[in-house]
């Protein structure tokens, strides 16, 4: 599916008239926990063996977390497309910095500390 043709549609199905930006965020991350909820479910059910019927009703959770993302980035009046950009962007820079692996925006480089990164050393210590 074309992106705009997905953003155009689901232009009918945005509701809601309070909270821009912060309305689609709170559901994006109650609709992210339900698609953990079915992991988890996974993991302790059918010890961690996705079948199909698992995948699709993780599909629909993912559908959610979509919508959402589309609301909100309509509420900044930007789009999916930007807000993919953005994403590429920083990922290329982390690549480019060799900072893919870490936490949050502001990372080091793991060349500059590689004891502290060595395979598995997090038990080791």
């Amino acid at each position: 599916m074309e992106l705009k043709k997905y953003e155009d549609f689901m232009q009918t199905s945005k509701v809601y008239d309070c909270l821009p930006i912060i309305y689609p965020i709170l559901g994006l991350n109650g609709e992210a926990g339900e698609a953990a909820e079915k992991v988890k479910k996974c993991l302790r059910d059918n010890k961690g063996k996705f079948d199909e019927e698992t995948k699709n009703a993780i599909k629909k959770e993912l559908a959610d977390v979509l919508w959402y993302i589309w609301a909100a980035a309509d509420d900044m009046n930007t789009s999916l497309g930007e807000i993919m950009s953005i994403g590429i962007q920083k990922v290329k820079e982390r690549q480019e910095t060799n900072t893919v692996h870490g936490n949050g925006d502001n990372r080091e480089n793991i060349n500059q500390y590689p004891q502290r990164y060595m395979k598995d050393s997090w038990y080791n210590d």
